[in-house]
């Protein structure tokens, strides 16, 4: 070998080469999680900002910023690339890479055009438990009703069928559209609504009356419309939102539950990004990546005093 040749580097053993490429693959799989989260709105933009500044090496901190901003709803390449601009970012940097300057500058644009929900204080003796098809909402409340008998949980009527497992008065009221129509007529429910354009779902007026006059605390499960009309009729009720850890973890709760066809799922995971757009007008927000830790979250606040 000539005096001043350089050393050919040597080979990385074919083992490494393989183990290199399985944690590409993962990464590119974990950043495009991250963006379906971003669109759907499962993750804020700010809490995806958060986790890249602790943690540059993670899904959110590798991701390039223009990547970034089109995983944002009705952001599309002008505008990000105006985004870019206006903020004077580079359209190589990733998110964990930006400087002081440049975060604090994304972080006020995003507060600006997309500000995070704020939780607001517990209100009412009266709390809606509310969330997206699928997200586990019926086996948060089953959870409550099992360890916390002393809170009252509304059992809502519908006219759809039992599904196997569900008991007649426990889980629901199955009634036929003639009694759900009575019960209309006679005011005897406190919000009602068509869920999913099939079947009808109502909260019976008396037992919470009943309850809250008796000073217990009342935890009502029900859909996004019944929230917002508790809202309307009760005012001072506080409202939760029950959120998935995940876009890919709701989906795969819901192919999992195996109750629906898959054009019915197609519809409900439709139906579930408008819910998700929504959670900015709850009081609070739970995830729901633990059953029993988001139960005993809803209880902390059902039994927060009222004001």
């Amino acid at each position: 070998m000539p005096e001043h040749a350089i050393a050919p580097r040597p080979t990385p053993p074919e083992v490494d080469r393989a183990a290199a490429s399985r944690k590409a693959v993962a990464a590119r799989r974990a950043r495009a999680a991250l963006k379906r989260d971003l669109s759907t709105r499962v993750v804020t933009p700010q809490e995806a900002l958060r986790r890249a500044t602790a943690d540059p090496q993670s899904a959110a901190g590798t991701m390039r910023v223009p990547e970034f901003l089109t995983a944002l709803p009705a952001i599309g390449e002008g505008k990000r690339d105006r985004i870019l601009a206006e903020l004077a970012i580079s359209p190589v940097k990733r998110l964990g890479g930006l400087g002081t300057r440049q975060r604090r500058a994304l972080e006020e644009w995003l507060d600006r055009r997309m500000p995070e929900p704020q939780a607001r204080p517990a209100r009412s003796r009266l709390l809606v438990l509310a969330g997206p098809t699928a997200v586990g909402k019926g086996t948060v409340a089953a959870h409550i009703r099992a360890h916390h008998p002393e809170l009252h949980l509304s059992v809502s009527a519908t006219t759809r069928d039992p599904r196997p497992g569900e008991v007649d008065g426990e889980h629901y009221f199955f009634v036929d559209d003639a009694e759900f129509d009575r019960l209309i007529a006679e005011g005897e429910l406190l919000e009602w609504a068509t869920v999913h354009n099939r079947h009808r779902y109502g909260t019976p007026r008396g037992p919470i009356d009943r309850a809250l006059a008796d000073g217990k605390a009342v935890l009502l499960e029900i859909d996004l419309q019944g929230a917002r009309q508790v809202r309307e009729a009760e005012p001072s009720a506080t409202l939760v939102f029950l959120l998935p850890p995940s876009w890919d973890e709701l989906t795969a709760r819901l192919v999992g539950r195996g109750t629906e066809d898959a054009e019915e799922r197609a519809r409900r995971l439709r139906t579930a990004k408008v819910e998700l757009a929504a959670q900015g007008e709850f009081d609070f927000r739970v995830v729901n990546a633990d059953v029993a830790e988001a139960a005993q979250q809803v209880v902390d606040l059902i039994q927060a005093p009222a004001r």
